[in-house]
Parts: structure tokens; C-alpha cells; sequence
């Protein structure tokens, strides 16, 4: 019996699944670019970075959540290259699984200080007990409120210098006000 019809057949087939798994990843790439581009421009027009740096948060949304669905698209396009080539999918969970713990930790990473700051930013804008142009010490620092957000109040030294102090210092510190020099 001939078996090298069997094997070349094998062959073929593998070579045929390996391609359209080299095919998938090329288009999950172009789409994933596309898609991440037209994502930032859709919240660009939407001016989404000037309207959340006017409520005080300076993150740059646009290009994060580009970013994102960028390799959102470039990760199921890599899960669908693999299946393609038959791969267990116990490995496709484990990876998944390790992706989304590092994405968790980088998210409690990136929170961790701006949490505390928007809560503090409101318990201060609750009580109003600070106001632009009343003069405070906090720490080591004296000077003229100048602006509070959500996450830092910004102070005019003595000296003309500009300091920003993230609210959670404001909550946590003993603030003096003071009379008007």
C-alpha cells in the first residue's frame, strides 16, 4: 500500500491551514490599524480629550481607546491564526487569562492615585470650605488658590510659582487658611 498520497495530502492540508492562518493575521493586522485610527478620529472629532481635561482628568482617552481596540482586533486575529492551525484551546484560555490579569493590575496600577484625588477633588467641591482666591497652607507649601478640579488644586506661591497639589494631600493634610496679605 502506497502511503505517500496520505502524507502529501497531510502536507498540503497543513501548508493550505498555515496560510490562511498567515492570511488572518495580515488582515487582523490592516483591520486592527484601521479600526484603532478611526476609533481616535471618531473621539477626536468628538473632542473628547478637551472636554475631560476641562472636568480636570488628563488622561488622553482618545489615543487609549484607539490603542485598544487596536490590539483587541490584533489579539482575535492572532486566537483565530491559531485555530486555524488546530491548536489546543486550553492554551488560547491560559493565554487569555494571563492578558487579562495584566491588564487588571495595569488598570489598578494607573488608579491608584487618581481614585483617591477625583474622591478628595469632591468631598472638596461638597464642602466649600476651599475657594479660588483663599489663601492656605498645606505642608510646607503657602499660597493663593488659583483653581481646583476634580484632581489637583493649583496654587500661586509667594514667590509667582505655580504648584499643583493632588486633593487627597488637601483631605489628608491639616490646610490653614489664611487672612489676605
Amino acid at each position: 500500500m502506497d502511503l505517500s498520497f496520505i502524507t502529501g495530502w497531510l502536507y498540503n492540508n497543513y501548508f493550505a491551514k498555515l496560510i490562511a492562518a498567515i492570511v488572518i493575521l495580515l488582515i487582523g493586522i490592516f483591520v486592527g490599524r484601521f479600526c484603532g485610527n478611526l476609533l481616535k478620529k471618531i473621539l477626536n472629532e468628538l473632542n473628547t480629550d478637551k472636554i475631560l481635561k476641562e472636568g480636570g482628568v488628563k488622561v488622553p482617552i482618545e489615543e487609549f481607546f484607539g490603542n485598544a481596540l487596536k490590539y483587541l482586533i490584533f489579539f482575535a486575529a492572532i486566537i483565530m491564526a491559531l485555530n486555524q492551525l488546530g491548536l489546543a484551546t486550553t492554551v488560547l484560555y491560559i493565554i487569555l487569562i494571563v492578558i487579562l490579569i495584566i491588564i487588571i493590575i495595569l488598570i489598578i496600577l494607573a488608579f491608584k492615585d487618581f481614585v483617591p484625588n477625583v474622591t478628595a477633588g469632591f468631598f472638596i467641591h461638597q464642602k466649600r470650605n476651599l475657594n479660588v482666591g483663599d489663601f492656605i497652607s498645606v505642608n510646607d507649601v503657602e499660597g493663593e488658590i488659583i483653581n481646583i478640579n476634580l484632581v489637583e488644586t493649583k496654587i500661586k506661591t509667594k514667590n509667582g510659582d505655580i504648584m499643583y497639589i493632588p486633593n487627597s494631600m488637601l483631605t489628608k493634610n491639616n490646610v490653614r487658611k489664611m487672612k489676605k496679605k
